[in-house]
């Protein structure tokens, strides 16, 4: 029998050339989400919305995100992580106020504030599972709910803190001028970090332990590993990124009150992840931008719009248990 002929071993290029299509189009939705975003403000005003509004969303779907790493892939049900949310917003305020005007140093101290602060309490919260530990953080968020209404002199008590605002970021050869555009623009960076960070922590080993101490603690802590540990690296992480999200709230409005520490926010957020899909990566940004735009819209016609919202999240539990986004990708999958 004659051999076959050698062939010649296929080049690097071709590899690429080969692998690249199917590359683009694991990543098409990506793709498109960024030349949404990056174009939003061209195209805003045609569907009756505005910069600050997109803002908000990307914030809110940004603190989702960062909460969603600890319900949806790790299994830990927090309504009390408005208070990281909260902490970051009042780091940037009083930095702002009383040490610098540097906008991007100020967001810098406020997201290590409330993540530091998620990573300290971490080991006490994930001591407890299932509705112990929800309330764990509720009692957590309550504490500094009321210590910001309490410390008046700081936090400037109910009436929330002002005297702080945007200014100007001063790089060599350009300005950044954060107006309502340029703002925009820096929630868009921001917003990318944090959900870069959140990607390469969930494709890591570490992040799929995350998903294994939520598909099975058991059968981990029966393997030997430190189940805790992994528990609280997990509320640490997402403390950061909710962190972040509330330092660019403050500075989206200029204000900041206790509202944003209290519980009933982290219920909006454990809302906004379960209507876009808590298993799906991009679900609470797609959670984020109904509950922002179905609030906006709702408040200007009625003031019992949490009704429009409690509407809305009880069909979505009913007919789409896995969110919108969970919804779409079964379809998808099921072609």
């Amino acid at each position: 029998m004659n051999a076959p002929a050698p062939t010649a071993p296929k080049s690097a290029a071709s590899y690429g050339s080969a692998m690249r299509p199917s590359s683009i189009k694991r990543h098409l939705g990506t793709i498109v989400l960024a030349l949404v975003l990056l174009s939003a403000p061209a195209w805003l005003h045609y569907v009756g919305s505005y910069n600050d509004i997109a803002s908000r969303v990307l914030i809110y779907g940004l603190a989702a995100m960062g909460l969603n790493l600890l319900l949806g892939h790790t299994g830990g049900l927090s309504f009390g992580h408005a208070a990281y949310f909260g902490l970051g917003a009042y780091g940037v305020g009083l930095i702002l106020k009383y040490l610098t005007h540097n906008v991007l140093l100020a967001l810098l101290g406020g997201t290590l504030l409330g993540g530091l602060v998620a990573a300290v309490l971490a080991p006490i919260a994930v001591r407890r599972r299932g509705i112990y530990f929800a309330m764990i953080t509720i009692a957590i968020g309550q504490m500094f709910y009321f210590i910001a209404i309490r410390w008046q002199a700081v936090t400037g008590g109910y009436d929330g803190l002002t005297g702080f605002s945007r200014h100007t970021l001063h790089f060599p050869g350009f300005d950044w001028t954060l107006g309502s555009l340029g703002f925009y623009y820096l929630v868009v960076a921001c917003f990318a970090l944090g959900a870069l960070v959140l990607w390469i922590v969930l494709n890591s080993p570490l992040g799929h332990t995350f998903v294994a101490i939520r598909e099975n603690q058991k059968r981990l802590t029966f393997l030997g590993l430190p189940v805790q540990r992994y528990a609280a690296i997990s509320f640490a992480l997402s403390g950061f990124i909710v962190a972040l999200a509330g330092g660019l709230n403050a500075l989206l409005d200029n204000f900041t009150s206790p509202n944003t520490l209290n519980y009933t926010f982290s219920g909006d957020l454990v809302v906004i992840a379960v209507l876009g899909g808590m298993r799906n990566f991009w679900g609470p940004l797609v959670g984020a931008a109904i509950f922002v735009l179905v609030r906006d819209y709702a408040s200007t016609v009625t003031d019992n719009w949490m009704s429009v919202i409690g509407l809305i999240f009880v069909l979505s539990v009913l007919f789409f248990p896995l969110g919108i986004m969970g919804f779409l990708q079964r379809r998808r999958d099921a072609r």
